[in-house]
């Protein structure tokens, strides 16, 4: 599983990118997990040269990059070229994945379009309101509101494309009416979004497996395989341990570069979350120390492409970031782990 690493370092942006902004990122990335939105910030930031925590966070104000529930679903962190589209291929599941806790919440069909057309009349001409702020929209005009079924509202009026990400108020965040986001373009057929999809995922996440695919996309068994079939032509395939990993044309001869980097990833990175078999860079002996028992993806530190500790974000100035390394001999020279803080310091602009 050697040849694995180093390739993945390369094909997400974490070594030599060739990304400029926040949006070429996440446009790269095809969608990139973000319910800790501090954490998501990073995780943009980490992939391209000169970043700072204000452009990105300017760059989700403007709507360059949307977050939405999509694919898993979770929330998501994607471009506004691919939210369409990306919707169009999670709905359906998303849906029937809400439909028993919908009846406990008696939520019925007809009662989630009257909520549409609540929330679309208090959002028209740009109004980005807050979750509380559609609530009390929705009290006012006799719904029923409490947190779980603000979630399941608000969610549904995401997964149907009527909204999305809205700039920041203060900390808050807010929902924007979509259409006033993202001009409205032209529908792509299922066959054609199943291989744009599979093409953006073994791109920017190679090498993978078609089940490391079928997980992070959140599709049936049978539209991923259709997705790579549409593209294998454009991949080259590598027998691993058994196991059938697609890599990119472009990063096949990845391998030959040699990566001493340290790198602090953020909680729920996509270089560790957006596989099904993680061990190539996470070996089973330390899997329950960087994921918990309930799905929490904790920030890790790699070096030579492998996780070998955690970190913490601090709040004093005299020690900004906490380092904990799974084995005495984990511990890595000054310079590598300097670069690794000094970069995260001056994404926050310390």
């Amino acid at each position: 599983m050697n040849t694995i690493p180093p390739i993945r370092l390369v094909s997400q942006q974490l070594l030599g990118t060739g990304m400029q902004t926040p949006e070429d990122v996440v446009s790269w990335m095809g969608a990139m997990q973000a319910q800790d939105y501090a954490m998501a910030k990073w995780a943009v930031g980490i992939r391209f040269p000169g970043s700072t925590d204000k452009m990105v966070e300017e760059a989700f104000n403007k709507g360059e990059i949307l977050r939405t529930h999509v694919l898993r679903p979770t929330w998501h962190l994607v471009a506004p070229e691919n939210i369409r589209w990306m919707l169009s291929l999670s709905a359906d599941k998303i849906k029937a994945s809400a439909r028993s806790r919908d009846r406990d919440l008696e939520i019925t069909g007809e009662l989630y379009s009257q909520v549409n057309r609540i929330i679309q009349k208090s959002l028209e001409g740009n109004n980005h309101l807050t979750r509380e702020a559609v609530g009390q929209a929705l009290k006012e005009a006799g719904i029923a509101v409490d947190t779980s079924r603000m979630i399941h509202f608000m969610m549904r009026a995401e997964v149907e494309g009527m909204v999305c990400s809205g700039a920041l108020q203060g900390k808050s965040h807010t929902y924007a009416l979509l259409d006033e986001r993202v001009p409205p373009t032209k529908p792509l057929h299922k066959e054609e979004a199943l291989a744009k999809l599979a093409q953006l995922y073994f791109t920017s996440h190679c090498p993978a497996t078609l089940q490391d695919f079928i997980w992070w996309s959140g599709l049936s068994q049978t539209e991923a395989k259709k997705g790579l079939e549409a593209v294998k032509s454009g991949l080259v395939a590598e027998e691993v341990n058994g196991q059938t990993y697609w890599i990119a044309d472009a990063f096949k001869n990845a391998t030959s570069s040699v990566d001493t980097s340290v790198y602090l990833l953020p909680a729920f990175d996509e270089y560790i979350i957006s596989y099904r078999d993680r061990k190539a860079v996470l070996p089973s002996e330390n899997h329950s120390k960087a994921v918990s028992s309930n799905g929490i993806f904790r920030p890790v530190i790699v070096a030579n492409g492998q996780v070998i500790g955690l970190w913490k974000k601090m709040d004093t100035k005299n020690e900004p970031v906490l380092l904990s390394f799974f084995e005495p001999s984990n511990v890595i020279t000054n310079n590598e782990t300097n670069r690794a803080l000094d970069a995260f310091s001056a994404f926050l602009e310390r």
